[in-house]
């Protein structure tokens, strides 16, 4: 087996290199058994930590390469990829230790030169740091990863100018910028040097100030220099873009109080697990979330007690559903935090994606017993209950937040939308109008609403003019969505406009062919315009597509005996409309 160098780049072919992995820390998964690995022979290891390592099982992947480096201790692909395993689990001081004999094998190994720095600086080793990282930076992400770590680890050193000197000779795209501001800043917060950290942390808030840790750092800084106004002005304003953030509640309150904030940075280490947090974070954003593992992962060993690091690696790996790993994650926030309450919502979410319904359920009434006023709380158990077709638990629980509304706005149109789609699942009609009326009066344009209400008139026979031009301007603000097109369709063939019929049903069925509501009212309306062969390929195809068990029943009777005597048979109006069902819950 031959030894591949691997360049740390942020583009899609390095982040492949990297190993499509995604992990939790050490005790998040479960390894396969050792009697089992030890059982194998090394090429069967060997196909398992590939397999387990496609499938982004890290901890399985990592037990059988910890069981191949015994049997191959210098194949430096074992190495390599052990290496990458480790890093993506959270298995950092084994992954220090594989990149030292990697090192030896191929001495210009840029990962496991950052690596070691990182390592370096966590030991207070800041020359060895700064030896290793010259040589981690090729490529965009590289040199400002590892410049900007050998620029904390100079502060480290007691030489805090030399590391803004550093950050300043680096040269590179535009959005360098706001990295290399907001690190300046808080290196020389760190150090005392109050108006140059001011000028600093004020020019990466004007590049960015929708991102919390620039916002908190230029904020925090302003509390301690005499201008809690703008301190106040400033988290003030990131609420008004990004409402309800549980940090920033928490320090307005500080800093109306009077208190003054510390620096969100005091020590090297704790400026280095700032840059790798910065980083991993946008990049988790921006698609590349195998690099952004590991340098989160590095950034939690760094400094395990930074606030954001395990919430920001839950993020990611709900992003990439691997739903165990961050519930584990959501479980561990301490309950002084001020991000329990998200934690626990998240936590009640992720549950229910990994198939947790019950557990889910408990999570979240847990979660709005502890804060029976808070909305987040409340919506996310409506949903919850929503989604598994629980409509009239679930209404109920929408109405606890709407009653606590002094005066409904156009961002609480979900509310009285969900709760009416609830209502008229539970054949409430009355009660389902006031609120899809009520949603469309906070937000007259929104399609969700004109398309459900719209269709649920035209369905009953009332208001069919007005019905039919809420459906075809939904279809106007989205013309590329299956689902109401589907719905302008089947309007159109409850008023038998049979051919419009065929025509939007065709449509929809082009932008969404494996579902099979659409398909099967193509079926009908195609029976309807004399194209029965047609009707009856359409149909087989919706019940081949696994429908609900209801209509796979009327399905299977339009095909045996056709429409007309499945509808002179049928006690109930035809299908109800796919949008109703998929954007109504």
């Amino acid at each position: 087996m031959t030894f591949r160098r691997m360049p740390l780049r942020p583009s899609a072919a390095a982040l492949a290199t990297l190993v499509l992995l995604a992990g939790a820390l050490p005790a998040f998964a479960e390894a396969p058994p050792q009697s089992l690995i030890a059982r194998s022979a090394p090429a069967g290891n060997y196909l398992a930590a590939r397999l387990a390592g496609s499938e982004r099982d890290t901890a399985a992947a990592a037990a059988y390469y910890r069981a191949l480096i015994k049997v191959f201790p210098r194949s430096g692909e074992i190495l390599e990829r052990a290496f990458l395993t480790f890093l993506a689990n959270g298995d950092i001081d084994e992954a220090v230790d594989l990149a030292q004999r990697i090192v030896k094998i191929d001495p210009e190994h840029r990962l496991s030169r950052l690596v070691l720095g990182v390592k370096a600086i966590k030991a207070k080793q800041y020359v060895t740091a700064r030896s290793n990282l010259r040589r981690a930076g090729q490529g965009a992400i590289a040199e400002l990863s590892a410049t900007l770590l050998a620029a904390w680890s100079q502060f480290g050193s007691g030489n805090p100018r030399a590391g803004v000197e550093m950050i300043d000779s680096l040269q590179g795209p535009d959005w360098y910028a706001a990295f290399k501001d907001y690190n300046a800043g808080l290196m020389l917060d760190a150090a005392g040097l109050k108006k140059d950290a001011g000028r600093r942390l004020e020019e990466a808030l004007k590049i960015d100030s929708k991102t919390l840790r620039v916002v908190d750092a230029y904020a925090r800084w302003a509390s301690r220099n005499g201008d809690k106004k703008v301190a106040i002005e400033t988290y003030e304003a990131f609420d008004k873009v990004l409402p309800n953030d549980p940090l920033v509640e928490q320090a307005l309150k500080e800093v109306e109080a009077g208190r003054s904030l510390p620096p969100l940075v005091d020590t090297a280490q704790q400026g280095a697990a700032e840059v790798l947090y910065g980083l991993g974070s946008a990049l988790g954003r921006q698609g590349g979330e195998d690099l952004a593992l590991v340098y989160l992962q590095l950034a939690h060993w760094l400094d395990p007690s930074h606030p954001l690091i395990e919430i920001t690696l839950a993020d990611l790996f709900e992003s990439m559903k691997k739903y165990d790993e961050a519930i584990a994650l959501f479980r561990r926030v301490p309950a002084n935090s001020p991000l329990k309450l998200n934690a626990d919502i998240q936590l009640g979410l992720n549950l229910d994606a990994a198939g947790h319904f019950d557990e889910a359920r408990t999570a979240l009434e847990a979660a709005v017993a502890k804060n029976p006023s808070d909305m987040r709380a409340i919506v996310a158990l409506g949903d919850v209950l929503r989604a598994k077709q629980k409509y009239p638990e679930a209404a109920e629980v929408y109405t606890k937040a709407i009653d606590q509304l002094q005066a409904p706005t156009s961002a609480n149109w979900t509310l009285y939308y969900f709760r009416g789609t609830c209502y008229e699942r539970t054949k409430q009609w009355e009660k389902s109008e006031a609120d899809l009326k009520k949603a469309l009066e906070l937000r007259p344009d929104q399609p969700h609403v004109l398309n459900y209400l719209g269709y649920s008139w035209i369905d009953q026979g009332v208001h069919l003019d007005e019905g039919m031009d809420m459906i075809r301007k939904a279809v106007a603000l989205r013309p590329d969505d299956g689902y109401f097109i589907d719905s302008l369709g089947w309007a159109y063939y409850r008023v038998k406009r049979y051919d419009d019929a065929v025509r939007e049903l065709e449509r929809a069925v082009e932008l969404k062919p494996d579902e099979s509501v659409i398909n099967d009212h193509l079926g009908d309306a195609y029976w309807k315009v004399g194209r029965k062969l047609e009707a009856r390929f359409k149909w087989n195809h919706a019940r081949d597509l696994k429908p609900e068990p209801d209509d796979l029943a009327k399905i299977e009777r339009k095909i045996a005996v056709g429409l007309d005597e499945a509808e002179k048979a049928a006690e109930t109006p035809p299908i109800a409309p796919t949008a109703a069902k998929q954007n109504g819950g």
